[in-house]
């Protein structure tokens, strides 16, 4: 697949493919820089999924908010139930949570992820979602 191939799902950028993190995806995804002045210190990305694809179980040590801004998308925190991501959907995920998120199986998905604290905010990538967990978390919602 090509960028020419991911579709206009949200008024933001979808950026390159994210190869550079590819290894802590299953499927593809793509990655857009929106904000560009590090004197602000608040970096912020677009992140688009492609159907099905999610990303590896991680912690952000300074915490991260995601908002939905476009497709239908997936969200768990360890141990407890899957949150459907809608357009404007806010979910905020404090220091050390660990968690993943991605696409419904159906559905391209992006978000605008925002890095908090990012003077000491670490991403420790952990192991992947598997298959067998992915579709149990996808039979917890309506995702239709």
């Amino acid at each position: 697949m090509n960028n020419s191939e991911v579709p206009k799902i949200s008024e933001f950028p979808f950026g390159n493919e994210n190869k550079e993190y590819q290894r802590y995806f299953s499927g593809k995804s793509w990655l857009a820089p929106l904000t560009k002045l590090n004197q602000l210190n608040a970096p912020l990305f677009n992140v688009t999924f492609e159907p099905g694809c999610r990303n590896n179980w991680h912690t952000h040590s300074g915490g991260q908010i995601l908002i939905a801004v476009g497709g239908v998308g997936l969200y768990q925190e360890k141990g407890k139930k899957v949150i459907r991501m809608n357009p404007g959907d806010v979910i905020e995920i404090a220091p050390d949570v660990k968690h993943w998120h991605g696409a419904a199986p159906n559905d391209w998905f992006s978000h605008l992820a925002i890095i908090c604290n990012p003077e000491t905010n670490e991403t420790t990538w952990l192991e992947p979602v598997t298959d067998q967990d992915y579709q149990i978390a996808t039979h917890q919602v309506d995702i239709l």
